[in-house]
């Protein structure tokens, strides 16, 4: 067994629904829910609701992989949208999520997310699977 899937998530977020959270609750929103990173990414965006839709609905479908969904010590910020040199999207954990993340990758092997994030308004879509790589076939 070299390579295995561990995680499936996919979560649909309305871009309307983050836009009227973020009017109402602005920055103490952003803070509790997004990275520093992803906030810089959002806030530089010329649509900078889809990228906090796209990136909140990420967090939601990561927690759905790692199977816990947002509870059982996962936390939103734990969760967050970076990018690779290449440009591609992942996630980068810690703490609690992290943690899972270590619980549910079987011995010998590497967790490696892959995500993929979209929106056309409305929605914002995105899906995660978390595969467990062998060391052995690196």
């Amino acid at each position: 067994m070299c390579h295995v899937i561990i995680g499936i998530g996919a979560d649909l977020c309305n871009i309307e629904r983050i836009g009227e959270t973020l009017e109402r609750f602005g920055e103490r929103f952003v803070t509790r829910v997004f990275t520093e990173v992803e906030r810089e990414r959002s806030e530089r965006r010329a649509e900078r609701v889809a990228s906090y839709a796209k990136r909140f609905a990420a967090k939601e479908a990561c927690a759905k992989a790692l199977g816990t969904g947002m509870r059982m010590g996962t936390a939103w910020r734990e969760m967050g949208v970076v990018n690779l040199k290449s440009g591609r999207p992942t996630m980068e954990l810690t703490g609690g999520a992290a943690m899972r993340l270590t619980a549910i990758t079987p011995a010998g092997h590497r967790a490696v997310i892959h995500l993929t994030i979209t929106d056309d308004k409305p929605f914002a879509q995105a899906f995660v699977v978390i595969e467990a790589i062998a060391e052995a076939f690196e």
